[in-house]
């Protein structure tokens, strides 16, 4: 198992700078997540030879790995323009994957077209989510033989506001995909987009469950759906956090022990996005966390 830090609230920190960071931290691997002076939100890859070579040095000299790289692109768009842009984008960032000898990408189903032109968002019965869902299909058929081909894994997650946002139909997906190299990634705290029974629905997904992400949030459906309050009311905007373990309402002695019921050994990420003023604090609390929870559950 590899137990990673997705960096984000550390950001600031230059490419050279991050792994002594998480190093520091207490992890032996990253998985890198969007930023602005490497895979940008969105748009082309901002990298280049010396660049990788500066960032490896880096790597090298702190002695600490990437477990995954996380591009974020509109490949289910249904806009094709943006949908073809969006390849491109995908298959740089495969090859940039190569270079820096990293073996797995991770990525969210996605969540359409460019927001000026139309959401998935609460349109879970409407023409959007169709077209969106054909639109990632042909990117998928561009895509799989080239990951295939260069050996690379793909994780892929169902996130709020995408054209897929729950546990089904995301893992009936995975497997009509047919490739040994594409994956499920379970991100915890999107739990109660799920369901409600966690043990229930890491069972349904453990025959390609390759990575999950490790964070807290409260149930939103809670308490008559108060749990938050959102003004307007009547709002159909919707809440999830990516707290520290121990903060929400994720149970998690149900998740860590039904992972290693399943013998799960894939990539484990500490995933919170909620503490930006105590981003060191959070990032060894959650790496001691986990820790704990491997101890209790997968050395018995």
């Amino acid at each position: 198992m590899k137990i990673a830090l997705d960096p984000f609230m550390h950001r600031h920190l230059s490419l050279e700078q991050l792994p002594a960071k998480v190093k520091e931290l207490g992890y032996d691997w990253i998985e890198l997540s969007p930023r602005g002076d490497f895979l940008e939100w969105f748009k082309a890859p901002r990298v280049f030879p010396d660049r990788i070579k500066s960032f490896k040095r880096a790597l090298k000299d702190a002695n600490v790995g990437i477990a995954s790289i996380l591009p974020m692109y509109r490949w289910a768009s249904n806009d094709e323009a943006e949908r073809q842009a969006a390849v491109k984008h995908w298959k740089r960032a495969i090859e940039i994957a190569v270079e820096m000898e990293v073996d797995v990408m991770n990525s969210e189903f996605g969540r359409g077209p460019h927001p000026d032109k139309g959401s998935c968002y609460c349109c879970h019965t409407g023409s959007m989510i169709e077209t969106c869902e054909d639109a990632w299909w042909r990117s998928m058929e561009e895509l799989v033989p080239i990951f295939e081909r260069e050996g690379i894994n793909l994780h892929v997650e169902p996130h709020p506001e995408d054209w897929c946002e729950t546990l089904q139909p995301a893992v009936d997906i995975i497997r009509t995909v047919n490739s040994k190299n594409v994956k499920f990634l379970y991100c915890a705290p999107h739990t109660f987009y799920f369901g409600d029974d966690t043990k229930a629905m890491l069972r349904e997904c453990a025959d390609v469950l390759a990575h999950v992400h490790v964070g807290d949030t409260f149930n939103h459906k809670a308490s008559s759906g108060l749990r938050y309050i959102l003004n307007p009311p009547g709002t159909q905007a919707r809440v999830h956090q990516h707290l520290n373990i121990g903060q929400g309402e994720v149970p998690w002695d149900d998740f860590f022990g039904t992972l290693a019921e399943v013998g799960f050994d894939g990539i484990m990420t500490a995933c919170v996005f909620a503490w930006e003023d105590k981003a060191d604090h959070s990032g060894t609390f959650m790496r001691s966390e986990m820790q704990r929870y491997v101890d209790k559950y997968w050395k018995k």
